[in-house]
């Protein structure tokens, strides 16, 4: 399967819903993203003017093309104005990387390379060795693959035309999603490719493919008299296949937009076979070092690709349709699986399986939480989508393929064991399917996990997963039986409610210790001072929803709904706010929030926000406040109302503000 990529059929992924032009077949449902890769550039109007068929269908049918007709225009400009932005704007205004802090932090749903090299150039020899396919030799050991891929090289087409390169970023540009400067001698437009193709290796791109080659779609001329090119990457991507964009600028102002494809051959699988079995290693290397049964292009598919291709055939006839995903994006929160010992199709046993999830520094949940280490909302994501990943590999929604089905986390227990900072670490996942329950309308199943870092666990868990029709997610009553249960705020109408203003306070300037950009999930919280359940505090607050909110396209495709977890990190969040207030930093040299070990977090969700329910309401009522030499440790009660019904209920969540000199 060769797919090459344009940037004429680049637009088809905005062309909406699909349609035969002689009125065979209406397509309703969604175009997968292979089918949108592979689809024909154009659909001439002459399609329906020339059949014999006439009538409403077809001026229906006429009136389609002219509007996708206009459409195209539309977005063939909007891409020249970008590309001619591109060209004037050149490289020379890319954010600049402070030495001391290593790449610029990428933002929310930015690419995560497969690996990354030390080196930031590459000379004459370096750029040979690639050209032979020595790849490992040149980036390092963790782009080695143990004699997989023994045919991905740069310039396989044309002779070596690039001569060195000064600068390679995978954050530079001015898009922020890579740059590459290099010296060329020779043909312009094969140096072009051979620079993307650079970028692609050094990405990481080839490494979850075992028998694969770099195909470049037949890219414009670039007739230029300078020897330098600067690369601005404009998209990268592993969904359909592995692929990166870049718009190539020569030092006299020419261009190109080349795309380069990692592609297997003919023949080779790239995902588990019938039966989801195992049968061919699909070149990817774990942490350990160890050959990984799926990796991050089975997790790109997951999430909204081909769903065959991530899980097995049986799975194929999911694609497009609402279905069971893992979340995308910069909510995507595990990588690979590198152990499975459990069966497809049987559930009435337990399996065990691990997996990992790489953690880079300059991660965007890093830069927007008020955390020392990852948010809360991190540690529940990681952990929650290992498990429900293997819990749908079993089959559990392949006893009823034509149904569509929902699935909820419906609650569960989790503990932090031990602080641990986890940028640039391997998360190790290490989990077990308890057991499955079939009932009319919904399944159940049940996990428990531990995370780890270098064998050391730090997070461990319980959780249940449900699987729900339509019907049965219909007929959601809440925490309270159906009940409009009120907020205390409501029933006690305290005389002195005070207000908190978030937002104020994260545009101030120094406001380090606040959670912001993406991840600033409320602006302003009421409190009543001694009030709540037990009489240390209570805070209220409404956050408004709106359907546009980024993580609805994350979490899921085709089936958007709020992640609990970040539930959960707004009352976190609105507990650190509190205590910041109430001047718990006092005395602090170095004050920082943390979730503290040995106190279990309970949770239980009985609905969902959506898009269409306007507003979140939150109340947490403050339990225990306690000072420790150091640091302050708050215990709270929690819970969330959509309008009408409470559905989120939080026991013992707990919130540390700890001084970093003590931190050990």
């Amino acid at each position: 399967m060769n797919v090459q990529f344009t940037r004429d059929n680049a637009a088809l992924a905005f062309d909406g819903e699909p349609f035969d032009p002689l009125g065979a077949a209406v397509v309703s449902t969604p175009l997968a993203p292979e089918a949108t890769a592979s689809a024909p550039s154009r659909v001439p109007s002459s399609g329906v003017r020339g059949a014999a068929s006439t009538g409403r269908l077809n001026q229906l049918h006429e009136l389609r093309i002219a509007v996708t007709e206009a459409h195209r225009a539309h977005l063939d400009a909007h891409t020249e104005i970008q590309y001619a932005l591109l060209r004037a704007a050149r490289v020379a205004t890319a954010p600049v990387r402070p030495p001391s802090t290593g790449a610029v932090a990428a933002v929310e749903g930015a690419f995560k390379p497969l690996a990354r090299a030390g080196r930031r150039s590459l000379d004459r020899d370096a750029l040979e060795s690639l050209a032979r396919g020595d790849i490992g030799g040149v980036f390092g050991a963790r782009y080695d693959q143990a004699g997989a891929n023994p045919n991905v090289r740069i310039a396989a087409a044309s002779p070596l035309a690039l001569t060195s390169v000064t600068d390679i970023d995978l954050r530079g540009g001015t898009l922020n999603r890579g740059r590459l400067h290099a010296q060329f001698d020779g043909d312009a437009t094969s140096a072009a490719v051979q620079a993307v193709e650079t970028f692609a290796l050094f990405a990481g791109l080839h490494l979850c493919m075992a028998d694969a080659v770099l195909t470049a779609a037949e890219p414009a001329r670039l007739d230029s008299g300078s020897t330098e090119l600067d690369v601005v990457v404009t998209q990268i991507e592993l969904v359909p296949r592995p692929h990166v964009t870049a718009e190539v600028i020569a030092g006299d102002g020419r261009s190109i937009s080349v795309t380069v494809t990692v592609t297997e051959k003919p023949g080779s699988p790239v995902g588990p076979g019938i039966g989801g079995a195992f049968d061919t290693w699909t070149g990817r290397i774990g942490h350990a070092g160890d050959r990984v049964l799926l990796n991050e292009f089975h997790m790109a598919h997951l999430a909204r690709g081909d769903q065959g291709t991530a899980l097995g055939p049986e799975f194929a006839g999911f694609t497009g349709r609402r279905a069971t995903r893992l979340p995308t994006g910069g909510l995507l929160l595990v990588d690979r699986v590198t152990r499975f010992d459990g069966a497809r199709g049987v559930l009435d046993r337990t399996a065990s399986y691990d997996t990992e999830y790489d953690s880079p520094a300059d991660s965007w949940y890093y830069a927007d939480s008020a955390n020392y280490s990852v948010p809360h909302f991190v540690y529940m994501e990681t952990s929650l989508q290992s498990a429900l990943l293997m819990g749908l590999y079993v089959g559990p929604t392949l006893i009823a393929p034509d149904e569509t089905l929902s699935l909820r986390n419906l609650g569960g227990t989790a503990t932090v064991l031990r602080q641990v900072d986890l940028r640039d670490k391997t998360i190790e996942q290490s989990s077990r399917l308890l057991s499955t329950t079939l009932l009319p309308g919904s399944s159940l199943q049940t996990f428990d996990y531990t995370l780890s870092v270098d064998g050391e666990p730090f997070y461990r868990g319980e959780t249940m997963f449900g699987y729900f029709s339509d019907e049965a997610l219909g007929n959601q009553t809440g925490l309270d039986a159906g009940k409009n249960r009120p907020t205390w705020l409501q029933t006690h109408k305290p005389s002195s409610v005070r207000t908190i203003d978030i937002a104020a306070r994260r545009s101030a300037p120094g406001s380090r210790l606040c959670s912001r950009g993406t991840l600033a999930l409320l602006d302003l919280i009421e409190v009543v001072d001694g009030g709540g359940d037990h009489d240390q505090g209570y805070l209220h607050a409404l956050r408004r929803i709106d359907p546009d909110d980024w993580f609805f396209a994350r979490h899921f495709h085709l089936d958007p709904v709020i992640p609990g977890s970040l539930g959960v990190e707004t009352a976190i969040q609105a507990v650190q706010e509190w205590m910041l207030n109430s001047q718990m930093d006092s005395g602090m040299a170095d004050p920082r929030f943390l979730i503290p070990a040995d106190i279990e977090l309970t949770w239980k969700y009985r609905g969902q926000f959506l898009p269409t329910d306007r507003q979140c309401e939150l109340e947490v009522h403050i339990k225990t406040v306690e000072r420790r030499p150091g640091s302050v440790v708050v215990t709270v009660d929690a819970s969330l109302w959509k309008p009408g019904l409470r559905i989120y209920e939080l026991i013992d969540l707990a919130v540390e503000l700890r001084d970093g000199q003590v931190l050990g």
